[in-house]
């Protein structure tokens, strides 16, 4: 939907009605589906002309269920100087992020997997600058490219996609997950120390 649209006359109705529409979606997405507009529509009890002037497709309709945060930095204040302390810290809140949203998580990889716009959250890429911050101390030994390499690595093993292979292949439960992500993460950490990563 278009800003102007939202911002043009009887505005609190209008958002109103979005507020309505994205409650309606985080709801079908939560109950396992990953709904259209028009069943969102008829969830909400709005027309369906009405949910197409707020969200013209089921991409834009998902981006704006999906819990976002426009954090630049997830590190403590102050930030530790410890190496592991400081990914941990990190890997930590973006496990904790995925695991609070994995029914929506999981919907955005399932449309990730077909024709989708590239600025979907998923593939926004903040986890990945959150990773760099942390690795900060390791520029100088492996370099920017090293750190890029460094940060997917770890990106990798503790985002939805890792997370819905160790629940429903391998029947871990929610909390062995996460523990056992961190753990990937701790254990990339130190085997890089000694192995800088492909670059």
């Amino acid at each position: 939907m278009s800003t102007g649209y939202l911002e043009s006359g009887r505005t609190r109705q209008k958002q109103r009605t979005r507020d309505q529409l994205i409650a309606a979606t985080r709801e079908l997405i939560t109950a396992g589906d990953t709904p259209r507009v028009e069943e969102v529509a008829e969830a909400a009890g709005i027309s369906r002309t009405t949910a197409y002037r707020y969200f013209a497709s089921q991409a834009e309709l998902l981006a704006a269920a999906y819990p976002e945060t426009a954090a630049t930095s997830v590190l403590p204040d102050p930030p530790p100087s410890a190496l592991d302390e400081r990914v941990a810290a990190v890997a930590g809140f973006f496990i904790g992020r995925v695991q609070e949203a994995e029914p929506q998580q999981r919907a955005m990889l399932r449309l990730s997997l077909g024709e989708v716009p590239h600025e979907l959250p998923l593939r926004q890429g903040r986890a990945i600058a959150w990773f760099v911050e942390a690795l900060a101390p390791t520029a100088d030994s492996l370099g920017d490219e090293g750190v890029h390499q460094l940060a997917l690595a770890m990106r990798a093993a503790c985002g939805i996609e890792t997370r819905v292979w160790l629940s429903d292949v391998a029947g871990l439960a929610p909390a062995q997950v996460s523990a056992l992500q961190q753990w990937m993460v701790d254990a990339i950490v130190k085997h890089a120390l000694t192995t800088p990563p492909p670059t």
